[in-house]
């Protein structure tokens, strides 16, 4: 029976290219010149340090049009609330979204489900399996699962006939 996997994975190298790309655009721009701005990537955690609220909007701005350079949608991003720090300083947390979490892939299961296409789908760890007699009815789930319009980026992978 064909099948295929519904994915959500970033690639952790861009990002890390993408966050050295801000820094060094944040040292040669102008409006942060003599500031304490700074950009670090760990492991799936992007931290951005700011002078103020308007710093921190402008890095948001770099840092999303640099991941599109890299072809990393921006919303693999999961903005954490900003907190204070000395001073006017603001510091955030930034998550790189890695795998589907539970209540989205119910939230997509339950989708599929209701769309009437002869499929079956698992919830396999942090990733979906989608089964079906025809390969028509799986490219009618990839084109339904896309026309959902969910803010994570997916992938379809892994395709078997």
């Amino acid at each position: 029976m064909p099948s295929f996997d519904i994915v959500s994975k970033t690639d952790l190298a861009e990002v890390d290219n993408a966050v050295n790309n801000v820094t060094r655009e944040i040292s040669q721009r102008y409006d942060f010149k003599g500031s304490s701005s700074k950009v670090e990537h760990n492991e799936g955690i992007i931290t951005i340090d700011a002078d103020d609220d308007l710093k921190l909007k402008q890095m948001h701005e770099v840092l999303q049009g640099n991941l599109a350079k890299r072809g990393i949608d921006h919303g693999v991003l999961d903005y954490q609330t900003p907190e204070k720090a000395a001073g006017q300083a603001v510091r955030q947390q930034v998550t790189v979204r890695q795998g589907i979490d539970k209540e989205l892939a119910k939230k997509i299961v339950k989708d599929i489900k209701g769309s009437k296409v002869k499929v079956q789908v698992a919830i396999q760890g942090d990733e979906l399996r989608v089964t079906g007699k025809k390969r028509d009815d799986l490219q009618a789930v990839i084109q339904f699962v896309k026309d959902l319009g969910l803010e994570q980026p997916l992938q379809y992978v892994n395709f078997r006939d």
